[in-house]
């Protein structure tokens, strides 16, 4: 008797850019970018002293096997906004989990703005996400994550996934902020439950870094609030000096619900700095 033909393997689809930046002539330019597998990195012409990176996932989402590094490095003196071209979707795995890893160094002077829009998890989705940022001792970071659980307008659920995200950030070698965020689910009421996300299905955190002194960031955390009131979210200023760091978190019933109260407050810790176009509503 004839064996039966073993099933093909799943093509994985594996992703890796690289973009440094550099002061030029009182501007950020590039100074290295690489690209490879579904990749991409395209910057945009703005008209501010910041540089707009926008990063492309052409593969269209992440299921189980695939992996997508990002590696990010402001030069002295940057300052840089990065995001992403769409959401990022995590599609329903056969029981491998993908991987997507940025790596950001951020050097003296530099500001960097991290801020992907969200990533949606469909049901049965798998994924470890990882966050690396080396910051020197004045230099200015603010970085933004975003989840979803199915996409509402489809009528999505989310019933079973797996979910890891690490952040990990060091100011001159020391570690200032240390965040994970892990679920295995296995029933569609885990999420809904009073002591889970209740009617909400977006959660969303934002980490500034900054050097400012103690003043200046609980001002800052006072304008949060009062942007904030009223929605389900919160901010805390944390620690003082060069290791201060400021935290907002969010959790919303839809994604436009969710950029509705959170744009104001990216821009707020944007300042000058321009929002980036794909996250307008």
């Amino acid at each position: 008797m004839t064996a039966p033909l073993a099933a093909p393997a799943m093509q994985r689809s594996h992703g890796a850019g690289t973009l440094a930046v550099k002061a030029s002539v009182g501007a950020t330019r590039i100074d290295r970018l690489h690209q490879a597998g579904n990749a991409k990195i395209r910057v945009p012409k703005t008209y501010g002293a910041a540089l707009e990176a926008v990063l492309i996932n052409t593969s269209g989402g992440i299921t189980g096997g695939d992996t997508l590094d990002w590696t990010l490095h402001a030069g002295p003196g940057t300052r840089s906004v990065v995001t992403t071209q769409a959401c990022e979707r995590i599609y329903k795995s056969t029981g491998d989990t993908g991987r997507q890893t940025t790596t950001a160094t951020v050097d003296s002077g530099a500001s960097l703005f991290w801020l992907p829009q969200e990533t949606i998890l469909f049901d049965g989705g798998r994924l470890h996400r990882e966050l690396q940022v080396d910051l020197a001792p004045d230099a200015r970071f603010v970085g933004l994550e975003g989840l979803v659980f199915g996409r509402e307008a489809m009528g999505e659920t989310v019933a079973r996934g797996f979910f890891h995200d690490r952040w990990r950030i060091r100011r001159d070698g020391r570690l200032v902020h240390a965040d994970d965020l892990r679920f295995d689910l296995s029933d569609a009421g885990e999420i809904a439950a009073a002591a889970s996300l209740g009617p909400n299905r977006v959660v969303a955190t934002l980490v500034a870094i900054l050097p400012d002194d103690a003043e200046s960031l609980d001002l800052t955390v006072g304008q949060c609030r009062l942007l904030l009131a009223g929605t389900t979210g919160g901010v805390s200023r944390i620690g003082a000096g060069a290791d201060a760091k400021v935290i907002v978190r969010l959790a919303a019933p839809s994604s436009y619900v969710l950029r509705r109260q959170l744009l104001p407050v990216i821009a707020l810790f944007l300042g000058d700095n321009a929002m980036p176009k794909v996250w307008s509503l």
